[in-house]
């Protein structure tokens, strides 16, 4: 259901749309923020945590009113990095905190809409290592193993996954994990193939849950369970002094800037996607990243997990018919009275089926539709791709982003700076062609200039613009003013102006180039053709 605006009153679509959808989005971000918190390292309530505070908090800020915040598979690399790392462990909430503030401050700065200028190859391939790395690592958690030190070594250790969950040895529960968390993917994989109806609504995922744990618990299978220790507000205390000095650790800020750029540009990204699925106010992005930068500070402050704007939560919010930011917020509502009431429930839940649900999130992430609709935008989109996938994997996260990034700089440099010249001439017809592809610039120039330079006196000069992707007025005023003196020798030169004219309009054009297009248009052309005269060949 779209979101268009009714005339109805504000409590008869709370009721009507907003409270249903609302419960839709809870059952979705209920096993994915346990789930991206056993991906991170971190407990359980760090994730629920998170839910709840982009529930609540951003989702009354939000700039993007249908957009669901919560913790995002994309971050879990660098927040399992910080994890891991003994001496940056300590410090995940200023790290956290201090990102929000990043994020804040490029919000008042009304920075928004440059989050957004990233290569489509860098963000498909941001995604698809990420999906390689969760795939990886929750693999062997799915067998109730526990993750190598890197992504490599958890690629390659999978075939040794794979014989434990098939082969029990000592008894042990590796097989029985590797068994709930077959079916759980299995669950996933036909619910969302065969579900009709009402049914369509349910999330997968919460139905694969909701069956692995009725089964683990019924026949009493000795595989590891989810534990959450304590209250969720033990961990909530302000930053103290020596939390606030190490901001002066590079390392730390790294982090920080790590997470506020990755964040902000997956949010960004996230509420696009989200713009194009309803009717309703677009989204204002620089309020969107204030809002974000309020809610990552607050996790910071309980040393729970970032969040960003999730795809998945989101479209479930909008396909549920939601009409208001209430349904984001009552969504943060209900994981709260979940996490304060049913905690004991989350005791009985096998950690093999989240962690089949991650093993999944993974495999989708490595979006095949994708990789071919790069290929035939351009191929060399592609090897920017899988570049950024294997600097990812096999470095970083951030390493791979600057590669992929650095890689998309050089080639739109080397689009804008690569011009093909192909030169004809014809000395019975008394004519030459020319035919320009790529990009003339006045990098170029010189090269044109020698080709030009070749054409001899009286030659009537066709200059083929059709692949040229773009013209500067230097390259342009070259090719006028040689025509000018090429005219006077005898000769003359003819280029097709609909080819020109998704380049320049007319008021683009000096006035020595609209003395041409009007010399071209006595020459045969006509003003409905405009700028420069078609060719006649």
């Amino acid at each position: 259901m779209t979101t268009a605006e009714r005339p109805d009153s504000f409590v008869s679509n709370l009721l009507r749309y907003d409270l249903p959808a609302s419960v839709v989005v809870f059952f979705v971000a209920l096993p994915l923020c346990m789930g991206i918190a056993i991906a991170s390292g971190v407990p359980v309530a760090s994730g629920l945590i998170t839910g709840i505070v982009g529930g609540i908090v951003v989702g009354t800020l939000a700039g993007s009113p249908l957009q669901v915040s919560g913790p995002a598979a994309g971050l879990t690399v660098i927040i399992f990095g910080i994890v891991k790392d003994p001496e940056l462990a300590p410090q995940l909430g200023i790290i956290v905190l201090a990102a929000g503030v990043l994020q804040m401050i490029a919000g008042v700065l009304r920075l928004g809409q440059w989050f957004r200028a990233v290569s489509p190859a860098v963000i498909q391939g941001m995604l698809a290592g990420i999906g390689v790395i969760i795939f990886s690592s929750q693999f062997h958690v799915m067998v109730d193993d526990d993750p190598r030190k890197s992504p490599v070594q958890n690629l390659l250790s999978i075939p040794e996954a794979v014989n434990k969950g098939i082969f029990p040895i000592d008894s042990s529960q590796h097989h029985l994990a590797a068994y709930t968390g077959l079916l759980s993917i299995l669950i996933i994989v036909l619910w969302g193939a065969f579900a009709r109806g009402k049914l369509k609504i349910v999330p997968p995922a919460l139905v694969a849950i909701v069956v692995a744990t009725i089964l683990s618990y019924v026949f009493k299978l000795d595989i590891i369970k989810i534990v959450i220790e304590g209250n969720l507000l033990d961990g909530f205390k302000l930053p103290t002094m020596e939390a606030i000095k190490s901001l002066a650790n590079p390392d730390v800020m790294v982090g920080a800037f790590t997470i506020a750029i990755v964040a902000s540009a997956e949010t960004l990204l996230c509420a696009n996607a989200v713009d194009q699925l309803h009717t309703g106010p677009r989204t204002k992005y620089d309020k969107e990243m204030f809002a974000q930068g309020v809610g990552n500070s607050i996790c910071g402050m309980f040393g729970a997990l970032p969040m960003t704007g999730v795809i998945v939560r989101s479209s479930a919010n909008v396909e549920a018919g939601a009409k208001t930011r209430a349904s984001a917020i009552l969504h943060g509502v209900w994981l709260l009275v979940f996490v304060s009431l049913l905690t004991d429930l989350l005791a009985h839940i096998p950690r093999a089926a989240l962690a089949a649900v991650l093993v999944y999130i993974g495999y989708k992430l490595v979006n095949i539709k994708a990789i071919k609709k790069l290929y035939r935008d351009s191929p060399s989109e592609v090897i920017i791709y899988f570049v950024t996938v294997f600097s990812i994997v096999y470095f970083n996260l951030l390493t791979g982003i600057a590669i992929g990034f650095g890689l998309a700089l050089l080639k739109l440099l080397w689009t804008f700076s690569h011009l093909d010249i192909t030169f004809k001439d014809h000395p019975d017809d008394n004519r030459t062609e020319i035919t320009l592809r790529g990009a003339a610039t006045f990098i170029r120039l010189p090269k044109l200039a020698v080709a030009l330079e070749k054409v001899p006196a009286t030659r009537e000069l066709h200059v083929y613009l059709e692949d040229l992707d773009y013209i500067d007025h230097a390259c342009l005023t070259l090719l006028l003013d040689w025509e000018t003196q090429h005219k006077s020798t005898g000769g003359s030169l003819v280029m097709d102006r609909s080819a020109l004219h998704p380049r320049f309009d007319r008021q683009s054009l000096n006035p020595k180039q609209a003395s041409l297009e009007r010399r071209t248009n006595d020459a045969g052309g006509t003003e409905a053709d405009a700028p420069l005269t078609s060719d006649a060949s």
